[in-house]
């Protein structure tokens, strides 16, 4: 296994891209007209704690040495977010058992996102599971608010459709910068000539 290449199904230059395929596919195969105000409110709002998360420590220092706490994970957040929500609606007319390991899959694979950020070492065990903890918690909201809404089913063209850009996105392996922006972006807020690092905080 190779875990950058596992690590990339929570990128932001995979996700972000998805997550506005799946905007644009719910009010063509969903029922309910709110669901993709749902799912705008659940992604954005992932994307929204987890930057907070990481401003107050980058720019401020505020975090915890106790738990080797930065704030959340992003890959892990916005995958838990967004994966379950994408299997649920490719699935969508699928017979409940297949569906249902869709979903299950769904689940899997940010888990798998979160373990490889701790093989890579890219965040503690702390960041990783307050990461999956939210997203699965806006993901499950997500779902659990369209326990009733009536999917239109996917033919398998369509099913390759909607994955297409995520697997071009994938084959290219181009890396967000979201995270060097939220740097520059900390520091200047601040007024700090550089950001705050994990060092730093097992020093106060």
């Amino acid at each position: 296994m190779h875990w950058r290449t596992l690590t990339y199904f929570g990128d932001s230059m995979l996700l972000i891209p998805t997550a506005v395929i799946i905007a644009l596919i719910l009010p063509w195969k969903s029922d309910n007209r709110r669901t993709v105000w749902y799912w705008l409110l659940a992604f954005g709002l992932a994307g929204l704690l987890v930057s907070l998360s990481k401003i107050l420590f980058l720019g401020f220092g505020i975090g915890s040495a106790r738990f080797n706490f930065t704030g959340f994970s992003g890959h892990s957040a916005m995958s838990a977010t967004l994966w379950p929500v994408m299997l649920w609606l490719v699935s969508g007319r699928w017979p409940t058992p297949l569906r249902l390991l869709a979903i299950g899959v769904g689940y899997l694979i940010p888990l798998m996102v979160g373990f490889s950020r701790l093989v890579i070492h890219a965040h503690s065990a702390s960041e990783v599971a307050t990461g999956l903890l939210l997203g699965f918690t806006l993901s499950s909201a997500f779902l659990l608010s369209q326990r009733r809404t009536a999917l239109k089913g996917f033919s398998w063209p369509q099913i390759g459709a909607a994955f297409l850009v995520p697997l071009l996105l994938l084959g290219h392996g181009r890396l967000a910068t979201t995270q060097q922006f939220l740097e520059r972006f900390s520091a200047d807020l601040a007024g700090l000539e550089k950001p705050f690092t994990r060092a730093d905080l097992f020093r106060q």
